[in-house]
């Protein structure tokens, strides 16, 4: 590792750059896309300030690499037994029959990473390109990843052209001829290590280049430099030559080009059976472009290829790309950039677009292919990671004759719905984006992405914009496109244009020509190139809306009988489908999912119950469906999808539906479709000879069934369980399980791009039994036995009349039925947006979901490449449970109502709840009478309690004999182990949160703040309590002098509500909640009745008014963003560990590594049971993991990676006892955290009305008379988790250890238990018994590490200055200048938090005036506290001001700069997130999500990107020019004043909330003036200067946006004085 002083660098930069700005390179164009990403693993690229250590503190390196030396095997084994990442047929090429994408592949390689581009748009290769191109990229260090060795990096590379000269000379020197450029292919090839093998594989090679009549001219070993790889890397390391081949029969590039590819595919297919098949990989083999890339680190990439030193090196462009990989086993192969495409984000629908475009293999054909399409299969792989997949997707249509931009239009379309610019004045490129979106469903999810083949270089951005980009060219004609500004210094003088690429936007480079096409430009041209808009005209045919039929089709008695019969419940009915009826959405709930999962049930449940919905986290952002729907649809189209690779009208004849959810009416018209040729497939099986074997037998024949319509023409498979008569001994087949396994037969052979599947069904009726139908296959469903359901309701007399009495809103019946379809379609966008989809056409057949409880035979039939990692139900015993239901409608003595299984609400006789009546009853008795006997008889009703979770199937084992409880350690250590969980003040009352909070500081355990800040009077601790009673805090009892109530764990969620400086600075802990067990990748929602004035003002909003978290998407949307967050607190408060909060699911060990790289100290998991104040009911059931697999999982892989010693796990969910928390530490777990039971010891009676505000023991209530209820005393609590420790102690003593220390990890204390489910014998446990090791480290030395430090940083520099040192300790006032550069993140931060920490947010009354010249980092100027007055002469990066609460922050260009300031952006995306006060003045545009959640700050900037003001909840923003879409979406409070000169903001603005005016009160001018004035004074804006030299021109042309709660106030409202006498007059509560 090197430490560069701050002089070398800067002469390095000049060396690299400086003086060929000037003049010598007129021509390029330099493009950065860069994923930043920092956080300990930043090698820091200069001063003498940083001591650079990466990913351990200083102190521990020795150890560590100890450590790793010998961890070094299993990593390393993991990265030779993952197949090969191209394209290599899994089989042999005689079994090429295509099966689905399995999730397992696919989510253990995840990346993000950093891109760029240089151009020269003369087309003269220079070396000076590449060069800078790696100069950048050693400037983009900070945002890769950086493995357990610190200096094996996830990998790095760059793309030029073809470097002749330095190969000609090379050849020269070899005696060879020079090549002949036009005829000559070069391969870049990873090879195996071994000599033999090398030979073996260059044999191969050329033999195939032989038969295919092309002329290998000769192999170039590759000179390389292996003294800079890292430790891991170096094991992995190919024997890496370059190969040239001559290709004299074809003339024509794109040929030459076609022959290589095809040699490639022949290659891989090849070696793909050979042992040593996985070490050969292909970087490039073109005409065109070359690829030098490695596991390495971005700055050694160039010192590592000596190529990349030798000045012959030339070319008219470069790509670079730096990868972060949260997945610890990068691989050689898997750097970028890929062959085409250098990609930083994640494709969310991967597993879907594999699976479909396996299904493309046999119906793709084009002519230039010459017949030889079966040679260029398999098209994807699910063994690579989603890039190299998009990639190869790409290359494929670009190969084809295809434009790269066309391609990628194709691939990743943007938002063009409701688009005001497209709509409006590009129509024919609506028409391009319509014609191909029944063809090619989206590849969705955040992305950049780079494209070249040598001619064209290009950038694009996803629909959603999630990754920033912004651009700006030079007199010289340079243009530079960059997603992170200051990564090669340039003069702002020659400057004269600087942009951003917005959602869904492009750029491209003709290097032939020199032209650079913007956006529009680009896509008209592909769009013109045929007459898409006639086709789509003439062949798209829209389905259209039938009405709801107005009376019911069966009798009451009828229709209970297929109720019973499909496996309806009451509660299904009344609290799920008629709920949805009356209101028009999903039910809520509250409490968490404490029942058995489905497999260890006793009751019967529907096959849904077995699958959990995927969310994102971390590696990917959940998208808001509330307020971004902007970018989602739910359109999908039904018919053949024709062959992609040829054009032509046919491609468009389908039906385009605009929803899945169809009713009876539309069903009837898609029958008589006649171009659609629909089969209605029957779904029922016989068990008259009995029940073995009877599904599968009818699956296959369905499956022969569907495979025959098909084959005969038909484009529409409907599969039905609808029948004129039941009988008893043909129950219907589980319609999820029809659909998935026809959908898998016709991938399987090649059919299912022929037709589509629509599902006509009475077992679905809720939001996820519909996402499951199409996740698995379907296009449509037609819910009739729910539509039936809800008629019926509607008619019955008991609706009737409470509707005529006013009790119940009217609907009409049609009104019913549309509400039930309305609720179920936001539904379903909520389900999308969790993972982070925004097409129902993508999410259609891409199976994220996972399984728990069936088992592999069934998982194969219909549900291929879904985990199900603990086994269950063979066929038969689903055929069983299916019949279970069947059978009541045919039995005499079935009840004349539906049976209340008591799923969701605890019932006598119902299913078992985990916290039930009894097992509160019991425990407020042990606890408040402190009675051992009583906790005694507690653990007794646990102990005898069903199989609820996963770890009752298992029990302790020890082969040491008990020993003495005196000699295991005492309970008051085991208890600092202990954490409650994060419950917002406001889901639970005042009361409760603070007795939590006294009685685990009185333990020294942990209690959690949740998200809404906290009430600083709870910071010190009392000294005036008298009998147990403290006018300090006078509605708790049983204190004690010496109390606190802080909360030693302070929460950030999304909705960064009370997160101001001193409350991070008040912390001991401060959580990242990422996901909540009981609705992962959702916000939440806290009802307006529960925000009262006192929590109004924690939370800097209004009472009254619901307050909602965002789904966890604006600064922690991937795995670099959420790495800043973390640096960013580490930064405000060096002493508080941050911790990550997860939720269990597939997939979380890879993102727990990527978590522990990004330097966090604690990772938390939580089980899909955790409670919650108010969720929807369909989020508390079906979505997340049991933390026994989440925890498992994260344990071993951090193992695995070497980063165990990084990280505390802590875990919760659930816990109940010492059991649980015994059963945690064996599995790994150093942490235990409790949730509900914690309230419950408190005096909660688990009423389950939370959501309601009617709480009866005020505990989750904000009702001042049922607050005066609660029961609780700090000591209750204090008692229970004694009784926990002292249960722990007696069991460690039982197993015969001292400490938990000693147990954690140590799998094999477990064993499975004797004891027989009802419905399976088949379940796995082996999962939880394996073990990849232990930790170097103990438990106690893992949690008693330093907090992980960001390193040297420039805000400490700041802080030993004298003067400023000085002006903080006696405040004064000082004046500084300090030069800035892009690697300097969150400056200010930690000064921030040493004045908070001393003055609290108001109370410092000197003046720091920093300046600050240069390109600032990301988060500058973050949670900048009053006192503060910073100025940036310069630009900056994301995050500007994020948590600002107070202080003045200025930006500004320097003087005299080329372009127009007010046309240029100048900060990034989401800056001023989450402000709480002070002012931000920008002359320039600001990026998307300007101010969001923004609460008391004020603002004047020159434009802004979409979802301006979102969820803003006070303050006042002033934007002087244009904006993006989705203005004010969510905005509850504030104001906001928009410059609209061209008449074009109404569209933009989202009108749900907010009402938009001209600016008529005289306040209100006052107050828009004094803004304009103050930022003309302050940036020298010559936009503000001329508003007010013109005022009255101006004024009208500004609108005034004003939410509900600011109506009455004298900025917004003309009449103010008339309005005030009304007034109320807040107080606290």
């Amino acid at each position: 590792m090197s430490v560069y002083s701050a002089c070398q660098v800067a002469q390095s930069v000049k060396l690299f750059a400086g003086n060929n700005v000037g003049g010598c390179r007129k021509d390029l164009v330099f493009v950065d896309f860069v994923g930043l990403y920092g956080g300990k693993n930043s090698k820091t690229i200069r001063s003498h300030r940083r001591k650079v250590s990466c990913g351990v503190n200083s102190g521990h390196v020795q150890r560590n690499l100890l450590v790793l030396r010998k961890n070094w095997v299993s990593s390393v084994k993991s990265v030779l037994d993952v197949e090969r990442v191209n394209n290599a047929p899994r089989r042999q090429s005689s079994d090429l029959k295509p099966k689905a994408a399995n999730l397992e592949d696919i989510i253990s390689e995840r990346g993000a990473c950093g891109v760029g581009f240089i151009a020269n748009l003369d087309n003269k290769a220079s070396y000076e390109i590449v060069k800078d191109a790696l100069t950048a990229l050693g400037c983009m260090e900070h945002r890769g990843g950086c493995g357990a060795d610190n200096d094996s990096g996830d990998g790095s590379g760059v793309m030029t052209s073809i470097p002749w000269d330095l190969f000609n000379s090379w050849a020269s020197e070899q005696g060879m001829a020079a090549f002949d450029q036009m005829h000559t292919g070069v391969g870049m090839v990873f090879l195996p290590k071994d000599d033999a093998l090398l030979e073996q594989a260059q044999t191969v090679i050329m033999n195939i280049f032989k038969q295919e009549g092309l002329q290998v001219l000769g192999w170039r070993s590759v000179p390389v430099d292996t003294s800079v790889v890292g430790y891991y890397a170096t094991k992995t390391m190919p024997n890496i030559m370059q190969l040239f081949v001559q290709i004299s029969k074809e003339e024509n590039v794109d040929d030459i080009e076609r022959e290589l590819f095809i040699c490639r595919k022949l290659i891989e297919r090849a070696v793909a059976l050979e042992t040593w098949g996985s070490e050969l990989y292909f970087c490039s083999l073109s005409n065109q472009t070359m690829v030098y890339k490695g596991m390495l680190r971005s700055v050694v990439l160039g010192r590592f290829y000596l190529d990349l030193q030798n000045h012959l090196y030339k070319s008219p462009f470069a790509i670079y790309h730096r990868r972060y990989s949260t997945n610890t086993s990068p691989r050689w192969p898997l750097a970028q950039p890929m062959r085409f495409l250098g990609h930083n984000g994640e494709i969310n629908t991967i597993q879907g677009n594999l699976n479909w475009m396996q299904s493309r293999e046999t119906s793709l054909k084009s002519p230039v292919w010459r017949g030889r399409e079966n040679e260029l299969r398999p098209f994807g792989n699910p063994k690579a990671s989603d890039s190299a997949n998009l990639d190869s997707a790409a290359e494929l249509l670009i190969r084809s004759g295809r434009a790269p931009e066309e391609a990628l239009m194709l691939l990743v379309p943007e938002a063009y719905k409701n688009h005001p610019t497209l709509m409006i004045k590009y129509p024919e490129i609506v028409d391009f984006y319509d014609y191909y979106k029944g063809q090619m469903e989206a590849w969705d999810g955040p992305a950049l992405l780079l494209f070249s083949d040598g001619k064209t270089v290009g950038a694009c951005l996803d629909r959603n914009g999630l990754r920033p980009a912004r651009y700006w060219r030079t007199k010289d004609n340079v243009v530079y496109v960059a997603s992170e500004v200051g990564v090669l210094p340039t003069d702002d003088s020659k400057v004269i244009m600087k942009g951003r690429l917005g959602p869904g936007m492009m750029i491209t480079v003709d290097l032939p020509t020199g032209q650079v096409f913007e956006n529009t430009e680009v896509k008209k041209r592909v769009a013109l190139s045929n007459p898409y808009g006639k086709w789509v005209n003439e062949n798209l045919r829209a389905l259209k809306p039938a009405n709801f039929l107005a009376v019911t089709l069966m009798d009451n008695e009828t229709i209970l009988r297929r109720q019973q019969a499909y496996g309806y419940s009451s509660e299904d009915v009344q609290m799920v489908i008629e709920s949805m009826a009356a209101q028009g959405k999903e039910p809520t709930f509250c409490m968490g999912d404490d029942i058995p999962l489905a497999v260890l049930s006793r009751k019967p449940h529907m096959l849904f119950d077995y699958f959990k919905q995927r969310f994102a986290q971390v590696t990917n952002p959940a998208i808001d469906p509330l307020r971004e729907g902007l970018v989602m649809s739910l359109e999908i189209n039904l018919g053949k999808r024709g062959n992609i690779l040829q054009i032509g009208p046919e491609n468009a004849s389908q039906v385009i539906l605009p929803s899945p959810v169809l009713n009876e009416g539309e069903l009837e018209s898609l029958l008589k479709d006649a171009l659609l040729k629909p089969q209605v497939l029957p779904t029922f099986f016989e068990i008259r000879k009995g029940i073995e074997g009877s599904l599968e037998k009818t699956l296959c024949k369905l499956c022969e069934a569907a495979d025959e319509a098909v084959r005969n023409g038909s484009q529409l498979l409907i599969l039905s369980d609808r029948s004129d008569e039941l009988n008893a001994t043909q129950p219907a087949i589980p319609i999820l399980l029809a659909v998935g396994a026809v959908h898998q037969h016709l991938i399987q052979n090649g059919l299912r791009m022929q037709a589509s599947i629509v599902a006509d069904t009475a077992q679905c009726f809720s939001t996820h039994q519909f996402a499951c139908l199409i996740g698995y296959g379907a296009s449509a469903v037609c819910p009739y036995l729910a539509l039936e359901t809800c008629r019926q309701w509607r008619l019955s007399t008991k609706t009737v009349n409470l509707m005529r009495n006013g009790k119940m809103p009217s609907v009409t019946i049609e009104q019913a039925q549309k509400n039930f379809c309305k609720a179920v379609k936001s539904g379903l966008l909520k389900i999308l947006s969790k993972m982070g989809i925004s097409l129902l056409s993508s999410y259609c057949g891409a199976q994220i979901f996972e399984i728990y409880g069936l088992g592999k035979d069934l998982v194969d039939i219909a549900f291929c490449g879904s985990p199900s990692s603990i086994g269950g139900l063979t066929l038969d015993e689903l055929a069983r449970e299916t019949l279970s239901f069947w059978v009541k409608a045919f039995s005499e003595d079935t009840a004349k109502r539906l049976e209340n299984f008591g799923f969701i609400q605890f019932r006598p006789g119902g299913e078992y709840h985990g916290n039930n009546p009894e097992m509160s009853k019991l425990l407020h008795k042990a606890v408040r009478q402190k009675n051992e006997t009583a906790y005694n008889i507690y653990q007794q009703h646990l102990a005898n309690r069903p199989v609820n979770v996963l770890r009752d199937l298992l029990e302790f084992k020890s082969d040491r004999s008990p020993i003495p409880v005196g000699r295991v350690e005492p309970a008051s250590s085991i208890v600092e182990r202990f954490c409650t969980g994060g419950m917002s003040l406001g889901a639970i009352s005042r009361e409760t949160h603070e007795a939590i909070a006294i009685a685990m500081n009185r333990l020294g355990g942990k209690s959690n703040s949740g998200e809404g800040g906290e009430d600083p009077i709870r910071w010190s601790p009392l000294t005036d309590v008298v009998d147990g009673y403290s006018p300090t805090l006078p509605h708790l009892k049983g204190l004690q002098n010496g109390d606190t109530a802080t909360s030693a764990i302070k929460q950030v969620a999304s909705g960064r509500f009370g997160v101001t400086p001193t409350f991070l600075a008040n912390a001991d802990q401060l959580e990242i909640k990422i996901a909540q067990g009981a609705k992962p990748g959702e916000g939440g929602q806290l009802p307006g009745k529960k925000v009262s004035a006192y929590i109004a003002r924690l939370r800097n909003s209004k009472p009254g008014v619901p307050l909602i978290s965002p789904p966890p998407h604006h600064d922690i949307y991937s795995i670099e963003d959420l790495a800043q967050l973390i640096y960013d607190l580490h930064q405000v408060n060096p002493k508080a560990k941050v911790s990550v909060k997860l939720v269990g699911e597939a997939g979380i060990g890879t993102v727990a590594s990527g978590v522990a790289k990004g330097n966090a100290d604690i990772i938390q998991i939580s089980g899909h049971d955790g409670g919650t104040g108010a969720s929807p009911v369909s989020s508390i059931k079906h979505a997340g993991g049991p933390w026994e697999l989440g925890l498992t999982e994260s344990n071993q892989m951090l193992i695995a990676n070497g980063l165990r010693e990084r990280v505390i796990l802590r875990v919760d969910g659930g816990f109940k006892s010492g059991f649980d928390v015994l059963m945690a530490a064996t599995m790994g777990a150093d942490e235990y955290g409790f949730g509900s039971v914690a309230m419950i010891a408190t005096g909660c009676v688990m009423a389950r009305i939370c959501h309601t505000n009617n709480c009866p023991v005020g505990v989750a209530s904000q009702r001042e008379e049922l607050r005066a209820r609660f029961p609780g005393v700090p000591g209750d609590l204090v008692n229970y988790f004694l009784y926990v420790a002292e249960e722990v102690r007696g069991m460690l003593a039982q197993l015969g250890y001292e400490k938990l220390d000693d147990i954690i990890g140590h799998t094999e204390l477990l064993k499975p238990r004797d004891i027989s489910l009802m419905k399976t014998q088949h379940l796995d446990l082996s999962y939880f018994l394996s073990s990849v090791g232990l930790p170097k480290w103990s438990s106690t030395m893992i949690r008693n590490q330093e907090v992980h430090s960001n390193g040297p940083v420039l805000d400490d520099t700041l802080l030993l200055d004298p003067e400023i040192a000085a002006a903080i300790d006696n405040e004064t006032v000082v004046h500084k200048s300090v030069k800035i550069y892009n690697v300097d993140r969150a400056v200010c931060g930690r000064i921030a938090g040493v004045i908070a920490k001393r003055y609290g947010d108001t109370g410092f009354a000197g003046q720091l005036n920093i300046t600050f010249t240069g390109s600032a980092g990301q988060s500058f100027a973050c949670f900048l506290s009053p006192g503060m007055n910073i100025r940036l002469i310069g630009e900056a990066n994301d995050y500007v001001g994020k948590g600002m609460a107070g202080g003045e922050l200025v930006v500004t260009p320097v003087e005299n700069t080329g372009f127009t300031p007010e046309d240029a952006t100048i900060i990034g995306n989401t800056c001023l997130y989450g402000a709480t006060g002070g002012q931000i003045f920008a002359r320039g545009k600001a990026g998307e999500r300007f101010a969001v959640r923004n609460s008391l700050a004020e603002a004047v900037v020159e434009g802004t990107g979409d979802h301006c003001c979102e969820y803003m909840t006070g303050g006042c923003v002033v934007v002087l020019g244009k904006v993006g879409r989705n203005v004010a979406a969510g905005m509850t409070g504030g104001l906001a004043y928009i410059l609209d000169e061209d008449d074009t903001l109404i569209p933009k603005v989202n009108m749900e909330i907010v009402k938009i005016q001209r600016v008529v009160a005289p306040v209100g001018q006052m107050q828009l003036k004094s803004l304009i004035k103050a930022h003309v004074e302050k940036t020298g804006s010559s936009k503000g200067a001329d508003i007010l030299k013109e005022w009255d021109k101006y004024l009208p042309l500004f609108w005034q946006l004003v939410p509900p709660s600011e109506e009455d106030t004298p900025e917004a409202c003309a009449d103010f004085e008339q309005a005030s006498a009304g007034k109320v007059t807040l107080q606290s509560a």
